[in-house]
């Protein structure tokens, strides 16, 4: 048995769906059905109850779950324990972070390079789920998070800079031309959001600025992968989403026009996560950077 079976098989056991199963875990659906068939040859009983509509535990899938996650959470921790004594040798900072971060992220680390100079920095890009607990056991030593957590007494959560949104409409929109975009002109075309338990901070802020605009939105079909809701919309199907602003600004979307919300806009904050008991060796030069940085997008920003 291996640990990469266990992990698949507790993927597939929490989402209850071999695709988004697949999807968490950053791999084609097919290579997930096919490891997890080897372990129930290997085991010799089924794990799942497949059916066209339905992916259920099986009672003996339903006994190996707690043992499964028992393995992998002693894993992680013989891993963190490894990492942590490389990164005390290596004097390097491993820090968790998620696509879309943009500029923002080169210029916490150009700040941070000239505070430390002399300190490496290795940064891994994992889902939110996991970068809360690979901090709070060790495997990361810091992680940047958007929107509200929940509490974790083992973690400590610093707001370092508010994230703004900006809505994706199709390029040739008539709205799409607006130098800023009122809330109350999107009641009427449908919202492509992914699923709420990917990412529940956005989804309620977003939720949350419709109903405040006086309407509630008009779902859309469920989005996937972000590159393909771009091509979804840039298809000229009257629809919108929100993407992060510094996320905006990388992306090569000629189909699609990225619109600020009126004003006040839209924001998210983004936190950096600690952990509580033993905080890292360059922690305050790491929140110092964070601090510049955002000096420098004021600075730019007002002139």
């Amino acid at each position: 048995m291996e640990i990469r079976q266990l992990q698949y098989f507790t993927a597939v056991a929490e989402e209850l769906h071999f695709g988004r199963a697949a999807e968490r875990l950053h791999i084609g659906q097919p290579a997930v059905s096919q490891l997890i068939r080897r372990l129930e040859r290997e085991l010799g009983v089924e794990l799942f109850d497949r059916s066209p509509r339905h992916v259920r535990l099986t009672p003996a899938g339903t006994r190996l779950l707690p043992e499964a996650r028992a393995v992998l959470a002693a894993a992680e921790r013989a891993r963190a324990v490894v990492a942590e004594e490389l990164a005390v040798q290596r004097d390097s900072l491993r820090i968790g972070t998620s696509t879309g971060m943009g500029e923002r992220l080169d210029d916490v680390l150009t700040a941070f390079g000239e505070l430390v100079p002399q300190a490496g920095v290795d940064l891994r890009y994992v889902p939110t789920r996991e970068r809360l607990e690979q901090v709070a056991q060790g495997a990361l030593d810091a992680a940047f998070v958007r929107g509200e957590q929940e509490e974790d007494e083992r973690l400590r959560i610093v707001p370092v800079w508010q994230e703004p949104l900006v809505a994706v409409l199709p390029a040739a929109h008539p709205l799409a031309v607006r130098d800023e975009l009122p809330w109350e002109e999107l009641a009427a075309l449908p919202l492509r959001l992914t699923a709420r338990r990917n990412n529940p901070p956005l989804v309620d802020l977003v939720l949350s600025a419709c109903r405040d605009a006086g309407f509630e939105p008009i779902p859309g079909p469920p989005s996937t992968a972000l590159q393909d809701t771009l091509a979804a919309i840039g298809s000229g199907t009257p629809m919108w989403t929100v993407v992060y602003a510094a996320h905006a600004a990388q992306l090569r979307a000629p189909r699609v026009a990225f619109v600020p919300f009126r004003s006040p806009g839209l924001t998210i904050t983004t936190g950096l996560v600690l952990p509580r008991a033993r905080p890292p060796r360059h922690a305050q030069a790491l929140l110092e950077a964070c601090a510049r940085a955002r000096v420098r997008w004021t600075d730019d920003h007002v002139h």
